[in-house]
Formats: C-alpha cells, structure tokens, sequence
C-alpha cells in the first residue's frame, strides 16, 4: 500500500495548504528549492490569484487532488485542519502538519482516518526545539521544581504556544513528583502563569522583535539547569518540514512530533 512505504519517486509530489501566508509561503519557497521535492499545488483561500513559489494559489483541496500530490504540508489552524485533514486522508495523501489546538477527540479522528496514508502533526518543526523538548524530558525526574516560559512576536494570538503545551505534558509524563507552588498572594493576578499538567506553570511572553523562543528552568537544592531554545526566522522550521515531506511515508497511521522522524 502506497501509504505504508516510502516513496520511491525522483521527486516527492508536494502541496501546501495555508500557502497564503508568511509560513506557509516559506513551506513553498523550501519545498521548490529542494531537488527531491517538487512543488505541484497551493491552497488557500484568502489568498487566491497569488503566486508562491511560483505556483498559483487555489481556493480549493481539489487542487491538491489535480495536482496528483503525495504529500500536503498544513500551516493553518485547527478548525480549518478539522476539515482538510479527513479529506486528505480519504483521498491517500500523506499529511506533514504544523497546525496546532487539536483536542483528544480531533486526534483520535485522524487516526481513524489516516489508515491508507500517513499523518505526522508536531507543535514545532525546529530541529533545535525537538531536543530542546526532548531534553527538558529526560531532565524532569531528576528536579523538583519547574517553569517554562515561551517568548513569541506580538502577532502571536494564543498562549501558550503549542511547543511550551507540548513540552509541559511531556515533563509531567516524565515526573508527577513537583513541589508545591509556594505563592499565597499574587500582586497582579496571574503573575505566576498558567497551571500545565502536573502544577508546571508555564508564562507566555508576546514581544515585538521576536520569532519564537522558549526557556525550560529546571532547579532542585543548589542547582538549576536551563534549556533554552531560539528560532530567529522563520526558515529554522524547514529543515524539518522538508525531512518529515521525504519520510511520512515510513511512518504508518499518526505520528504526534518530529523526534521519531530524527530518531530522538
């Protein structure tokens, strides 16, 4: 089953959904420059007429489908990825997805969908992130206490990212055992963050200037330890969006993250 191998083309048929804007318009720059990817179709429909990478931007999935593409790279957002996804799947496409905010119900669709083509859907694509969440993972059960903060442009419209949700509930699978929060009185309300799975409290930064960053603070009696990631562009993603367009295929049904893709 084509779905279930990995594709043996000169060159992978790719579309991407979402072409319109600045990630998605990077995803077509990356993918067109890529001698084993070929950029075949572009979705979006606030931005139809346009051209990125040279390819015309459509309104509709049925693009993808003309174009005859393998796999479609998805940067939109989840209630637009409800609908795009179910039909990629019925349609055998593989889907490479950066679109965060599903819920259990959302995944546990796609993985009812996705049994004749693949489905990878990770929060972040930097390959530096993947460690920086891996790390942070493997250090939890040795500390007592920790936070995350996450720094983002101040075009980032939700908090937390999806990359600090994700590294939280991967900390508190790694360790349930954190000591309490300390605070009895918080001057301004929420100065301590939000509360994370397992009590990490996790604080979103929004800041001019910015791209995307995110600290994990990890500290037990005399000693804290520090993991800190930084994407300074947009162009950190797509080394990772193109290493998940060329192996999707070997990876069967759903695959939540990037790290098995590195073998991390």
């Amino acid at each position: 089953m084509e779905g279930l191998r990995f594709i043996a083309m000169s060159q992978i048929r790719v579309g991407v959904v979402g072409a319109g804007g600045r990630m998605g318009a990077t995803v077509c720059e990356a993918v067109a420059a890529d001698e084993g990817l070929q950029l075949l179709a572009a979705v979006d429909p606030g931005a139809v007429g346009q051209k990125s990478a040279g390819v015309e931007v459509h309104a509709e999935l049925r693009a993808l489908a003309d174009a005859d593409c393998q796999v479609v790279v998805d940067f939109t957002v989840a209630a637009a990825a409800r609908t795009t996804l179910p039909w990629l799947a019925m349609h055998g496409m593989h889907a490479v997805v950066g679109t965060t905010g599903f819920n259990d119900d959302d995944l546990a669709a796609f993985r009812t969908a996705f049994s004749g083509s693949n489905c990878l859907i990770a929060s972040n694509f930097a390959i530096s992130a993947v460690l920086m969440m891996r790390f942070a993972e493997l250090a939890a059960p040795h500390f007592e206490t920790a936070e995350i903060i996450e720094l983002h442009h101040d075009a980032k419209v939700d908090a937390p990212s999806g990359t600090a949700m994700t590294t939280a509930a991967r900390m508190a699978a790694a360790s349930g055992e954190w000591a309490a929060d300390p605070t009895k009185d918080e001057l301004y309300p929420g100065a301590r963050g939000g509360v994370g799975p397992a009590g990490i409290r996790v604080h979103s930064v929004r800041m001019r200037g910015m791209v995307a960053h995110q600290e994990v603070i990890l500290g037990s009696a005399g000693q804290t330890l520090t993991i800190r990631q930084d994407s300074f562009d947009r162009v950190s993603y797509m080394p990772g969006v193109v290493l998940a367009c060329k192996q999707i295929a070997r990876h069967p049904g759903v695959t939540l993250g990037l790290d098995a893709f590195i073998g991390v």
